[in-house]
């Protein structure tokens, strides 16, 4: 195995990972949502932290699931042409997509994740969405942590896609 394959592959075991550590997420948001049901229109006491609680949560889950949806194919794609192609022209069409709007995208995405993190945490930047108003600073760093794994899962992709476009015969 090639050093590019072995990187590419432990990129694709740290996106299982936390995909799959990622949808254990949404158990804690039905519980949650369970709770805030029976306290709203059983007990006729609503809790003031539920909705933030559940929009945080699955936030995380659907963010921190997204790398391991790439790994995977997952990704929703308009193939009408595409999928008649060879795998070496689809992966060369894959390489100018990466390079063209995957990396530029993603790159700034993590770039102003970043900064928007940072200001968050040195303001103590509360929401506004609730009386409880907890801090958004964890919640922009955890969205900052799944597009920086999104833009490895990304480099992960790109290696497979040059070495598949590198092959002289299509597999």
């Amino acid at each position: 195995m090639t050093r590019s394959a072995s990187i590419a592959q432990g990129i694709d075991s740290i996106s299982a990972g936390i995909g799959k550590a990622a949808a254990w997420l949404i158990i804690p948001n039905i519980l949650a949502l369970v709770y805030e049901f029976i306290a709203r229109y059983i007990v006729g006491s609503p809790t003031n932290w539920s909705y933030e609680v559940t929009y945080f949560l699955y936030g995380s889950h659907f963010l921190l699931g997204a790398a391991y949806a790439l790994s995977i194919k997952a990704h929703i794609r308009i193939d009408i042409f595409y999928q008649r192609f060879f795998p070496r022209l689809q992966a060369i069409i894959e390489i100018i997509g990466y390079l063209v709007f995957f990396f530029p995208a993603v790159g700034l995405l993590v770039y102003a994740g970043a900064e928007f993190t940072i200001q968050s945490f040195e303001m103590g930047e509360k929401s506004g969405l609730s009386p409880w108003r907890p801090y958004l600073y964890p919640y922009k760093a955890v969205v900052l942590i799944a597009i920086f794994f999104l833009f490895l899962q990304g480099i992960a992709e790109f290696i497979k896609n040059l070495k598949l476009a590198g092959k002289r015969k299509a597999l």
